[in-house]
């Protein structure tokens, strides 16, 4: 990180994920007039993609704000490996997946920190006097973490001057350790407030354009990670899939929401589309984020994993449905955690790929009034809460 004087923005931003990309493009719209430095863990330039260039974060920062994410269970092992290319995970896996002491060897060599949870700092990468900020971040594997690596997490949250987490399911888990964390929804439901220009304008263009050509009755977005890679859900997802466009006439536009390894598998997509009816989906082709809020905002509703798909997708006041991971079992999921916490009982959560075609049904239902006063409320929630960390902060150039 090159410049300490300046305040830093702090997350996964050094990776391709939708909402990592976004969180920081959010940040600078709702606290306008100052210049953050982006840092993450590994020198990247997403900029390509519509993120940032990004530093590995460094001491002696002047304040530090962890920009959101699912921050606090992120092991060192699980950051190394997707700061790597795709091709090379395979090989990663098996050599150190079965030895968790020499895994996180090799990720504490490959990151440069000894931080068994790197992406969440502590007062030590600070200048005297500098703030640290934790805003709506998650943790909802909190019970998967070692005795040790909560340590480390809850030291830093101690030290904080202020935390709010995004869901309940992490608020109780540190509630459990004696910390108490406010709520706070997640900065993307401020997506359309923030960058609302933007998006239109990238709806007007290429891609997008296109889709909206290709489907002139409307179409929903689609996404799913590998995490679907077993025929059995690519079969039930395309099934229903299937009946809801037949029902509906909606034609199917089927999205990436990361490039980064363990997230979107570009050949799941194509074995999906050879599963749907001709003419019935199309692929979009673009990795840009900006391409990919406004193909959700010009979109019917959104169908995806994702949680930050289903988040652009209510911040435009569109039905959404998420998919429950198939291996999820009993353990808590990010998705329906934030979910639980913020939506109306009559929104649709997390579903397994079995019932897509009538939760999807359920939400393309709902009443356009419903919707918008949702995305209202949570806008407000997420306002209320910014406001008092961001009081914390000098107002003109954040203590430079």
């Amino acid at each position: 990180m090159k410049d300490c004087s300046l305040p830093v923005l702090f997350g996964a931003f050094d990776r391709h994920n939708f909402g990592d990309l976004l969180f920081p493009h959010l940040l600078a719209a709702l606290l306008p007039g100052h210049t953050f430095a982006h840092a993450g863990l590994a020198t990247r330039d997403l900029r390509p993609f519509g993120g940032h260039r990004v530093s590995p974060l460094t001491p002696g920062a002047m304040h530090l704000i962890h920009a959101g994410g699912e921050l606090l269970t992120c092991t060192a092992w699980q950051a190394a490996v997707m700061l790597r290319a795709p091709a090379e995970t395979a090989g990663l896996v098996a050599r150190h997946d079965a030895d968790l002491q020499a895994a996180a060897a090799w990720a504490a060599r490959e990151l440069g920190t000894a931080r068994a949870i790197p992406y969440v700092a502590g007062r030590e990468m600070l200048a005297a006097g500098g703030k640290l900020i934790f805003n709506a971040v998650g943790g909802v594997e909190w019970a998967t973490l070692t005795a040790a690596q909560r340590a480390e997490v809850t030291a830093a949250l101690r030290s904080a001057d202020w935390l709010s987490v995004r869901d309940r399911v992490t608020q109780a888990a540190l509630q459990a350790e004696g910390i108490d964390a406010p709520l706070c929804p997640d900065a993307a439901v401020m997506v359309m407030e923030c960058c609302g220009d933007r998006i239109r304008r990238h709806r007007r263009d290429g891609a997008v354009q296109a889709m909206c050509d290709a489907f002139p009755r409307g179409f929903l977005a689609c996404q799913f990670s590998a995490d679907f890679a077993d025929d059995a859900s690519l079969d039930a997802l395309a099934q229903g899939l299937a009946r809801v466009a037949a029902e509906t006439g909606l034609g199917i536009a089927l999205f990436r929401a990361g490039a980064a390894p363990w997230h979107d598998d570009p050949a799941l997509y194509d074995k999906l589309l050879q599963r749907l009816p001709p003419g019935n989906a199309r692929l979009f082709p673009s990795l840009h984020l900006w391409d990919i809020c406004a193909l959700v905002a010009a979109s019917r509703g959104a169908v995806a994993s994702s949680l930050h798909a289903r988040l652009v997708a209510l911040a435009c006041a569109l039905p959404r449905v998420s998919l429950a991971l198939p291996q999820q079992g009993a353990r808590p999921g990010k998705v329906a955690a934030w979910a639980d916490t913020w939506e109306p009982e009559a929104v649709p959560r997390s579903v397994g790929v079995g019932k897509v075609e009538a939760a999807t049904l359920t939400a393309l239902s709902l009443p356009a009034d419903l919707l918008q006063d949702t995305a209202a409320e949570l806008r407000a929630r997420y306002l209320e809460s910014q406001a008092q960390w961001a009081g914390l902060l000098p107002p003109q150039g954040l203590g430079q």
